[in-house]
């Protein structure tokens, strides 16, 4: 266990009214006092807050006006002794809050350590540590509630609640092994797990069902806007994110590079990427732009084909519909606004497999029917994130698909008719997949990987 006291800027670094930075550990209350000039830190009641100047004890130079916030173990969110000292938000007071914190005998932080303090002290388990991570990262409502909802222990209560009834079924058969007293107790004791381990499976495989949506609320929908130049990708990109981020013309390859933007649609997170058109040109900076387009559509999750119905139909309109074969796409027929020229009997024909919309961008139509269009080739047209315990985290993922694999391989032993001794093994290493989840047989060096990904002051 951690015992030396750390430090870090909690708050971005940039221009602001208010900057944090916050120390935790058994010296933190003593560490500010030395350099704080004000009330008695060490005699304050636990979670108040103070003001006064903080003041260089060898030069008795005034640093900076200060507002120190003292929070006393074990109620706080290391379960350690907690100060943050509020200053000015600029780079300059910040960080001379922080070298005076440093040279009166704090440690700087690692990335993620007051998290990984509060793991290690028991004040979370590894799923919670982890949802805080989605929750920064949120980029829209419902991501946020569902790492909201994990964090406050939604998934490791499932996940404890069903190691738990692992563990017993292991104790049954153990005490039954153990103290043999009737001739059929082995076939009783099969028939117990048989159907604590179905229970079990179907739970699991239940979490494994939220699992596209979970994935998709937390990392987002990677979206690739293709189609020839000039017919709307970038009016469609700025329409989608209702503001505009990238330039549109009446002049054919106008966008020369990939352009990545998040928005939200209906609650789902899209990175939507506007691509440079995708045609045979001369030009070296558009090519540039065509090949980086080509490899943006191969990464995609979902392609929105945009055809303009004031154009002739092409055979680089054609292209592209063999480009995108396989993959999710929604075939958008923008510019209804001039007179049709596109060849709608073509592009119903071609697109039969997808979802067909019509768009003219300049006058705001079909804007809604494309994002319910969206909703509903990832979500049939709902999302409820109230009810179910959603999974979006890929290691928790894996971990599931390896504790469904492990039963069922318990389940299968017992169908046939294996030693119970042999299929208690299976059950076993379900149990120890399962307590990876939450951080209870889980490595040093996973936990150390995994809190790396934090940044500094969490």
């Amino acid at each position: 266990m951690e015992t030396d006291t750390i430090a870090a800027i909690s708050t971005p670094i940039g221009e602001g009214a208010i900057a944090i930075v916050r120390l935790s550990g058994p010296e933190a209350i003593e560490i500010a006092s030395k350099v704080f000039k004000g009330r008695n830190l060490t005699e304050v009641d636990s979670h108040t807050i103070h003001y006064g100047k903080l003041i260089n004890p060898q030069t008795q130079e005034i640093v900076e006006e200060v507002m120190v916030s003292v929070m006393k173990a074990p109620k706080t969110f290391t379960r350690e002794d907690i100060v943050e000292i509020n200053c000015h938000g600029g780079l300059v007071s910040v960080n001379r809050v922080l070298e005076l914190i440093l040279e009166n005998g704090a440690r700087l932080a690692e990335p993620g350590e007051f998290t990984k303090r509060a793991f290690l002290n028991g004040r979370i388990d590894l799923s919670q540590a982890e949802a805080v991570i989605d929750l920064i990262r949120a980029k829209t409502d419902r991501a946020m509630n569902i790492a909201l909802k994990q964090m406050d222990g939604r998934l490791s209560k499932l996940i404890q609640s069903l190691r738990q009834e692992l563990l017993e079924t292991l104790a049954h058969v153990e005490v039954n092994i153990d103290y043999p007293e009737y001739d059929d107790v082995e076939e009783m004791t099969l028939e117990v797990m048989k159907e604590k381990t179905n229970h079990v499976h179907h739970q699991i495989e239940k979490l494994l069902q939220t699992a596209k949506q979970g994935k998709i609320l937390r990392e987002g929908i990677g979206t690739a806007i293709i189609g020839r130049p000039n017919v709307g990708k970038s009016s469609l990109l700025n329409a989608l994110a209702h503001e505009n981020k990238a330039i549109v013309t009446d002049i054919p390859g106008t966008t020369r590079d990939v352009i990545e933007e998040y928005v939200n649609v209906r609650g789902v997170p899209l990175r939507l990427i506007d691509t440079a058109g995708i045609r045979e040109t001369e030009d070296i900076v558009e090519k540039i732009g065509v090949e980086r387009s080509r490899k943006v559509l191969q990464e995609a999750d979902l392609v929105l084909l945009v055809l303009n119905y004031g154009d002739e139909w092409t055979q680089e309109d054609e292209h592209l519909f063999k480009a995108v074969e396989g993959m999710d796409v929604i075939v958008i027929v923008n510019k209804t606004d001039l007179p049709q020229q596109i060849d709608m009997d073509q592009v119903k024909k071609l697109a039969a497999r997808y979802p067909l919309v019509t768009t003219s961008l300049i006058q705001e139509k079909g804007i809604d029917e494309l994002e319910q269009a969206i909703a509903d080739t990832f979500f049939e047209g709902d999302l409820n994130t109230g009810d179910l315990t959603y999974v979006s985290n890929v290691r928790h993922i894996q971990l599931l698909k390896d504790a469904k694999k492990a039963l069922e391989d318990a389940i299968g032993g017992i169908e046939a008719g294996m030693p119970i001794d042999v299929v208690q093994i299976d059950v076993t290493r379900t149990w120890e997949i399962l307590g990876e989840i939450v951080g209870d047989t889980v490595s040093d060096s996973l936990i150390d990987q995994l809190f790396s990904q934090f940044c500094l002051g969490k």
